[in-house]
């Protein structure tokens, strides 16, 4: 399966470019013989959660149905990153998967929500906008099965647990993951989820400032896909939009955990 991972600056207060945007990666990665494609996380728009709230949609709004119509029309599995999505009242980071068909296949919201107070910036507050998800995702492409995760998410290796438990062998990880703590941490969580759980990763990534002036936000860029060994066989650079493609191999997985058998070693239940 050839993956194709998209890295954009959603900060900008132009919805309708940044998802012009969005759709230019798209066709791309599609250009470039890309079976599945990954966006960054809250792509279409990153910034104030007033305005947020105003472009959520239900499953099948405008900005989903954009989308699935790339998809079809591509022919392509498309991982939508995250949108801001609205349900019976209640705001959710999102992931949709579509099909080469344009259906949505798969939903994630995510679990973990990042309110954190970082040095030298405004705090950061997802629950004041968010509702966490409950559900473990994952949702067979192209022979391979893919697990659903969210830039925050990155940071809770028990998910990832439960995602291979689920049969996962790749690890999707769309991401606005900030600049501060991507210097130090990026990389060597993304690199630790692919080898504890012996999967290829997939990390789409913002890049750039986002926010108010002077709020001090910054995304970190550095979108890569990982394989199951840890070695990364793709990566973007800290700032720029591109598109940056990996073939992911199932017997590259099979491989890693038939020589190093550390997941079949198990001993404290199903989902550790």
């Amino acid at each position: 399966m050839r993956a194709a991972i998209c890295q954009m600056n959603g900060g900008g207060d132009d919805v309708e470019a940044n998802i012009d945007t969005a759709l230019r990666l798209i066709g791309e990665a599609a250009d470039g013989g890309a079976d599945l494609v990954v966006l960054p996380e809250l792509f279409a728009y990153y910034g104030s959660q007033r305005r947020m709230r105003e472009i959520a949609e239900p499953a099948g709004g405008p900005i989903t149905d954009r989308l699935a119509r790339a998809a079809r029309d591509r022919s392509i599995w498309l991982l939508g990153g995250s949108v801001c999505e609205v349900d019976g009242g209640r705001v959710f980071n999102t992931s949709f998967l579509f099909d080469r068909t344009g259906e949505a296949v798969a939903r994630y919201r995510k679990i973990h929500l990042y309110d954190v107070d970082l040095p030298d910036q405004r705090p950061i507050r997802e629950s004041a906008l968010f509702a966490s998800g409950e559900e473990v995702v994952t949702h067979e492409v192209e022979g391979m099965r893919l697990g659903l995760s969210i830039c925050y998410d990155l940071r809770f290796p028990e998910l990832y647990r439960g995602l291979m438990t689920s049969g996962a062998t790749v690890l999707a990880i769309p991401s606005a993951f900030q600049d501060l703590t991507g210097e130090a941490h990026w990389e060597p969580l993304l690199r630790a989820r692919a080898i504890e759980e012996q999967s290829y990763v997939l990390a789409a990534a913002q890049w750039g400032p986002w926010g108010s002036p002077g709020s001090g936000h910054r995304t970190h860029g550095n979108a890569m896909v990982i394989d199951p060994w840890g070695e990364i066989v793709a990566r973007a650079p800290g700032e720029g939009d591109g598109v940056w493609f990996a073939d992911l191999d199932p017997e590259g997985v099979r491989s890693v955990r038939t020589r190093l058998p550390a997941l079949s070693h198990r001993r404290l239940g199903t989902v550790c």
